[in-house]
């Protein structure tokens, strides 16, 4: 089978699948409270996917060459029935891993359900260690010890963690010791990202990003670290591990180091837009042909055009757009899942 590419002659291998635009903590980098207070219009709930609509579209990408999902949000946990759905896209012939990137605040109670029904991998956002530091990153002081218990829980139910961090100057760069002595040993994965220009409202500014270099150079005044190579083409975290085999830490360095020559990612939205890129303007409404009782083969046309078109590079291409007076706006992170 030929599977679609795009114009740069990428291939379509990772659908991240949003499954809620609602999250259940507020970080300044992704959901700022100013703006996503208790006002603020969610999508109601007979606009967003159901279950059945989502393993629909899962199977026609995975037709597109997909081998990967990864269930995102929002935070993804609030969505209710949520093992139902990961048992559904379990299921989907030809899919090799299915994951769930979560803050962990309810994976404690979730872990298993999850396992049970066929996840195998959970990514939780950890930024700090610190009570103090996380109520300034996403105001809730106790979410540090919830998320720990969490990723306890997800371990003791035998799903392998990743961790990632957001690493923000004069905010948190504190933690980056800390979060990888915690951690070393642990049989978890480390990732630092870099603070990244995703969607309209996190005040970014490039002086605020702590590069992967620079944690690189703090960690290995502390550590003995060795570069690991890649797992596959594309992978986007440049991994390395500790020589004393205690295990690996990771960078994802989208604005020190673009790696768009890569990306073979597209995101689908709760409610059922296919977003090629992390920064894009917008995204192309599958759910409406979906409804209006288009079959299978013509949805596989329409995802199969919307990929050979795709041309994204934003990232290695941020300084000159972002530099142009009244540059375009940009989907919320929260809305096409990280």
């Amino acid at each position: 089978m030929t599977y679609p590419r795009d114009t740069l002659n990428r291939p379509l291998r990772d659908l991240r699948i949003s499954v809620t635009d609602r999250c259940n903590l507020r970080c300044g980098y992704c959901m700022p409270a100013e703006i996503f207070g208790p006002d603020y219009l969610f999508l109601p709930k007979g606009e967003t996917l159901d279950f059945d609509e989502i393993s629909r579209l899962g199977q026609l990408f995975v037709q597109c060459g997909v081998q990967k999902f990864r269930l995102t949000g929002g935070e993804p946990l609030l969505r209710e029935g949520l093992p139902d759905l990961v048992g559904m896209l379990a299921k989907i012939e030809g899919l090799q891993d299915l994951a769930l990137t979560t803050n962990g605040l309810r994976l404690g109670q979730m872990a298993i359900p999850l396992r049970d029904a066929g996840l195998r991998r959970v990514t939780v956002s950890l930024d700090a260690l610190s009570g103090e530091t996380a109520m300034q990153l996403n105001g809730n002081s106790e979410s540090t010890n919830k998320t720990l218990a969490g990723i306890e829980a997800a371990q003791d139910a035998g799903l392998a963690v990743k961790i990632n961090a957001v690493i923000m100057r004069g905010i948190n760069e504190q933690e980056i010791l800390p979060l990888a002595k915690r951690f070393r040993g642990s049989g978890v994965t480390l990732r630092f990202i870099e603070y990244m220009d995703v969607g309209n409202y996190n005040g970014w500014n490039g002086e605020d990003v702590v590069s992967s270099g620079e944690i690189l150079a703090l960690l290995e005044n502390e550590f003995a670290l060795e570069a690991v190579p890649p797992l596959y083409l594309g992978e986007v975290a440049k991994r390395y591990q500790y020589t004393d085999g205690s295990g690996e830490v990771g960078f994802v360095s989208s604005v020190s180091e673009p790696f768009c020559g890569d990306c073979s990612r597209a995101r689908l939205t709760a409610d059922g837009k296919l977003v090629t890129c992390l920064f894009a303007k917008d995204g192309y409404d599958l759910r409406e042909p979906l409804r209006g009782g288009l079959g299978d083969s013509d949805l596989l046309k329409i995802i199969q055009a919307i990929w050979g078109a795709r041309k994204d590079r934003y990232s290695e291409q941020r300084h000159r757009r972002l530099s142009r007076e009244g540059d375009e706006t940009k989907v919320e992170m929260s809305y096409v899942g990280g």
